[in-house]
């Protein structure tokens, strides 16, 4: 026997498994590689959204591959005087990556996040009621405020608010296009959904009370007579204010005709000097008809005065408004309210019999 036909053949069996590694290797590197760059876009998005918490507009900008935030002017967002409330609120931020709609192909992705955010339409209804509840009584006592101190004056009752204000969360989804721009990736543009959410909902809430405000039927002149009967009571407690009925009068103004004096306490409940005529919204109707605001024949009525005169904080005073009557013998159906409050607040009806 030949030594050629005694020599052992090598097995090929290592290098079949070397062959198997090599390949587990590739493929492992493979999909390693993938979700790192899968991971990039989610990453980039996490980002943006953190820089929202912080409010950095330079971060955001840098993320964009528009590079463009001039939406965010339309909100006010990075006007100075509203900075501290536009913080308050979007530190409360939170997020979660939700979906991702990758494309390592050409580059781009979709991202989703769920966001939780603050919804301000309470705040800044609370805030714009005060705001023009002091607009109004610095306007009926003679003050002028230029329009810096009138936007100073709004943003510090906003900040004021939106610590005192319960908070109210809103969700939303927002898809982001992201692109791979050398290599870094970058959210498209600035889009509607995510200002919305830094605005906390401002935005859209100025336009609603810019309408009522602006609106023919506005609160002033109500269609219909309020239900109430004899057992009612205008009396109430508001926000800043208390009211309680006293009495009432039928006399004449200053033309002959006949008018309703009107008489209720009021306490000035709130930390700053305020009035009647600027806290009380007091209507009357007569025969399913709004009565108009009359002058009295005795203009040396104290509690005529002192329905416009300002009182101090704790202070009661008696005032009287006065009415127009159609007649002097059909019933006048009252309906008191929180003046400039745009949540409603506290109301209250009442019957007067003048027969």
């Amino acid at each position: 026997m030949s030594e050629e036909t005694t020599r052992p053949r090598k097995s090929k069996k290592p290098l079949v498994i070397l062959l198997i590694i090599l390949i587990i290797a590739l493929i492992g590197g493979g999909t390693a590689f993938y979700l790192y760059q899968r991971k990039q876009p989610e990453q980039a998005v996490e980002n943006f959204l953190a820089s929202v918490q912080k409010m950095d507009f330079t971060s955001m900008e840098n993320m964009l591959q528009s590079g463009d935030l001039s939406a965010l002017d339309n909100a006010d967002i990075r006007t100075s005087a509203y900075s501290d409330f536009f913080k308050t609120v979007n530190k409360k931020m939170t997020y979660k990556i939700t979906r991702n709609k990758f494309d390592i192909q050409n580059g781009t992705a979709q991202v989703t996040a769920h966001i939780k955010y603050i919804d301000g339409s309470n705040i800044y209804k609370e805030a714009s009621s005060e705001f023009i509840r002091q607009i109004a009584s610095a306007a009926f006592a003679g003050k002028q405020m230029t329009e810096d101190e009138t936007q100073q004056k709004l943003a510090s009752l906003l900040a004021e608010k939106s610590t005192s204000v319960e908070d109210k969360f809103s969700d939303v989804d927002i898809t982001y296009p992201v692109i791979r721009i050398g290599d870094q990736w970058k959210i498209v543009s600035l889009d509607d959904a995510t200002v919305k959410v830094m605005s906390a909902n401002v935005i859209n809430v100025k336009d609603e009370i810019s309408a009522d405000l602006n609106s023919d039927g506005s609160s002033d002149t109500p269609a219909a007579t309020p239900e109430a009967d004899a057992s009612g009571s205008i009396d109430m407690d508001g926000e800043k204010f208390s009211i309680r009925f006293t009495q009432f009068a039928v006399s004449s103004d200053y033309a002959g005709n006949p008018c309703l004096m009107l008489y209720y306490d009021y306490t000035n409940t709130s930390d700053a000097s305020s009035s009647a005529m600027v806290d009380v919204s007091l209507q009357a109707y007569q025969n399913g008809e709004l009565l108009t605001a009359t002058i009295p024949e005795d203009t040396s009525n104290a509690a005529v005065d002192q329905y416009m005169n300002e009182v101090d904080p704790g202070q009661t005073v008696n005032v009287c408004q006065v009415f127009s009557l159609k007649d002097t013998t059909s019933d006048v159906t009252l309906q008191a309210a929180e003046a400039f409050n745009l949540n409603g607040g506290q109301t209250g009806s009442q019957v007067l019999k003048l027969q």
